[in-house]
């Protein structure tokens, strides 16, 4: 064994300790055709030193019936091939040859999974009168009630549910706490007032204020309300969320349902235009006095509107100007979007449900998109840009860990952070890029420019639909990586990434922001460069200088990257293939230069010119390799490797949200170091994880105590669901003395 050497890249912060979840061994078993595979946690603090096979530190003697079969010290993972299905195991650490706890007993799963049941809700009928039921989708997982063991919290919803720039109505969505066991614990009906969607409802379960169990922090309405259950499964009672003060005085209450009918969108856009000589931009003079001017056609009223002119307008917009710009444009069937009503972000007891305080949600709407540039372009989307959220978990101080929640990126982004001691949430920064100017809200391309704050300005139309959170500077703090542009951990701009444009552009020589993208990773990628890197795909097609980079995490700065003419819509990274060193990159499209397309090294070099799918990787391998998950639709879930093909068919099991095909999460959940692949069953009674039970002489703490990993579990439910990564560079070629160790501040405690 050797001591391990300090490391530059190691933050001082962390050195002191990051406050970290304290979990229990994580032993369990599941019977295999060759005898019982067993795995268990190794917790970081018990880390502390490496050889050439992994980490080094506590020994694990092995009991099956009460008699010791093993002593195991080169991994966290063993396969007894006397045991059978009514065996009863545990584990002990050894730590300087005594017994130092022991594990709680495991008996074996049938199977390579485990099922955890779920109380499906019923389903009902829109006020249009379509039908729907519900599914399982996205989930997270946090310790709830202080016991060292996960809760599984679900997010059911409806099967109309819809994306933001779809028209309809919608069922409400659920969020239940579930323990293993299959216990529901409670039930959050977000109301009538959240639409169900990818975009709408971003939930964060973590222990915010250090006492051991987890918060669910997520954005709420009137009509929000937690239901809880007792031990059979009956509900018990229900609780309402407080509504401020203010908007009870106005007449607001949870009886309320702001969803818009066709007839209601109307009206509302009737009071506009009979507003339009009042409106903030109006008066001072940046847009347009008159609508017709707006529209491009002879003036013909007086100002301000009288109604029967504004309804006159309204008329001509919704049947003559809007279907001129698309065809796509039927605003007279617009509806199901909630357009006004208070908005909230509420923080709920993780073990209880209970409403702990509830606040405005910041920013909020302001208005139905018109800001927000929902008007601009040719397709008029009421509703999309100004409803677009993401959510995170960052550890600001490189201590504890702050409550990130988001609004808007393809003009205006606005991103919050807050700090939860318990009691209260209080504001720790906010990065608001202001408004994107229009030169007139119903026609403008809204291309490349800034807001109109002097120190975010540079952050609007950067946003992904998803985030990450990391390291990236080494200062010990974590950074909010907002697509193409990163937010440092004092809430200043670190940096907006921009590039020349390329001969193939609509612009060329001009210098762009990298713009928004559907995918983002950011990882060790390139282990030969010092820090971290991030990989991103982007949709400007020709007005945008590149199709997918791959750039500096602490920097900006672009490494390399392929132009695209059209959207390049997912990417993905990992060491698919072990005889090139680092992380390979991919994008799913295919992109304009086929000499750069396809598979790459870490590097920018090709390898292949087909490449893995970019639905969602997994750490299942035993040599530290990446596995693809892929199926769609009614397809059966798959593990597949690059080179070595099907590892796994979850027959019966189902992935989420169409084309995406993303599985209900992936995290290492228990077990060794390897990642559990939770997806639900075909009809959503049940949640399956399955467990990776190839034997692996590698020795690794728990990911969970890595806290970019961490915190990246917490927000893969963000929208489009991404893989989360380590802080270090994970791979079949892993440099064990760049592992960090640390004891955290939870496990001391």
């Amino acid at each position: 064994m050797k001591d391990r050497e300090e490391v530059d890249w190691m933050p001082d912060a962390c050195r002191e300790g990051i406050r970290l979840e304290r979990l229990d061994r994580g032993l369990v078993a599941a019977s295999t055709p060759e005898g019982v595979f067993l795995s268990w946690r190794l917790l970081r603090r018990e880390a502390t030193g490496y050889s050439d096979r992994g980490l080094t530190g506590a020994d694990f003697h092995l009991y099956r019936d009460g008699r010791r079969i093993a002593t195991v010290r080169d991994s966290t993972n063993y396969l007894d091939r006397d045991g059978g299905s009514e065996s009863v195991y545990e584990v002990r650490a050894v730590v300087g040859g005594r017994e130092a706890d022991r594990s709680r007993e495991a008996k074996p799963w049938a199977g390579p999974y485990c099922e955890l049941p779920l109380k499906k809700p019923e389903g009902g009928a829109t006020p249009a009168g379509e039908a729907y039921t519900y599914s399982a989708n996205d989930m997270s997982v946090g310790d709830a009630d202080g016991d060292g063991q996960y809760e599984f919290f679900v997010k059911w919803d409806p099967s109309n549910s819809k994306d933001v720039s779809h028209s309809g109505y919608t069922g409400p969505v659920y969020v239940d706490c579930y323990r293993l066991d299959g216990t529901l614990l409670y039930r959050i009906d977000l109301g009538p007032n959240i639409r169900a969607g990818a975009h709408y409802t971003q939930f964060l379960v973590y222990d915010f204020d250090g006492d051991g169990k987890a918060e669910l922090m997520m954005k709420t309405a009137p009509g929000t309300r937690t239901i809880r259950y007792d031990a059979e499964g009956r509900p018990v009672s229900e609780a309402s969320i407080t509504m401020l003060p203010e908007d009870t005085a106005s007449g607001y209450g949870h009886r309320d349902d702001y969803r818009m009918s066709a007839a209601d969108y109307r009206e509302h856009v009737v009071n506009l235009f009979m507003s339009w000589h009042e409106h903030e931009e109006v008066k001072a003079g940046r847009w347009p006095s008159s609508l017709e001017e707006c529209f491009g056609i002879a003036r013909r009223f007086g100002y301000p509107l009288d109604r029967e002119d504004a309804e006159r307008l309204a008329d001509f917009f919704l049947d003559e100007y809007a279907p001129s710009r698309s065809e796509r444009n039927r605003l007279r069937e617009f509806e199901g979007f909630v357009l006004k009503g208070p908005e909230y972000l509420t923080v709920f007891a993780g073990e209880t449900g209970e409403e702990l305080e509830t606040i405005r949600y910041k920013p909020g709407r302001h208005d139905d998109g018109l800001m927000w540039g929902d008007y601009s372009w040719n397709r008029i989307e009421p509703g999309n840009r100004a409803d677009r959220f993401l959510a995170g978990v960052a550890y600001l101080d490189g201590r504890k860990p702050y409550a990130i929640f988001a609004r808007g990126y393809y003009t205006r982004a606005a991103v919050v952070a807050y700090e939860w001691d318990g009691k209260r949430l209080r504001e720790h920064w906010d990065a608001d890029s202001g408004w994107v100017p229009m030169d007139n809200p119903f026609g403008d391309t809204l291309r490349r420019r800034d807001g109109t704050s002097e120190t975010h300005g540079s952050l609007a139309g950067q946003g992904a639909h998803s985030l990450s959170v990391a390291d990236v500077d080494g200062d010990g703090c974590h950074e909010i990586v907002y697509g193409a542009a990163t937010i440092d951990h004092d809430g200043a701009m670190l940096y907006s990434s921009r590039a020349e444009m390329p001969a193939e552009s609509a612009a060329p020589g001009t210098v762009a922001k990298l713009g928004h993208g559907d995918a983002l990773h950011v990882a060790d990628i390139d282990p030969d460069r010092p820090g971290l890197e991030i990989f991103m795909v982007h949709e400007s097609g020709v007005w945008g200088p590149y199709g997918y980079t791959l750039r500096d995490a602490a920097t900006g700065e672009v490494l390399f990257g392929g132009f695209a003419r059209e959207d390049v819509g997912r990417g993905m990274v990992g060491q698919v293939d072990p005889r090139y060193r680092g992380l390979q990159v991919w994008s799913s499209e295919d992109i304009y230069s086929r000499e750069t397309g396809g598979l790459l090294t870490a590097k920018g070099e090709r390898i292949d010119g087909k490449a893995p799918g970019t639905n969602m990787s997994i750490k299942w391998a035993a040599d530290m390799t990446t596995q693809i998950v892929s199926g769609s639709f009614d397809d059966d879930v798959v593990i597949e490797d690059w080179r070595r093909g099907r590892l796994l068919t979850a027959a019966g099991a189902r992935s989420n949200n169409g084309t995406k095909g993303n599985p209900c999460l992936v995290a290492d959940v228990f077990g060794d170091w390897r990642e559990e692949l939770l997806v639900r069953n075909a009809d959503s009674t049940a949640i399956r994880i399955y467990l990776s039970t190839k034997v692996t002489d590698r020795k690794l703490y728990t990911l969970m105590h890595d806290p970019q990993y961490r915190v990246g579990v917490a927000w893969q439910n963000v929208v489009y669901n991404q893989p989360c990564y380590t802080s270090f560079y994970f791979a079949s070629d892993i440099d064990w003395s760049k592992v960090p160790l640390q004891a955290e501040e939870g496990n001391r405690r």
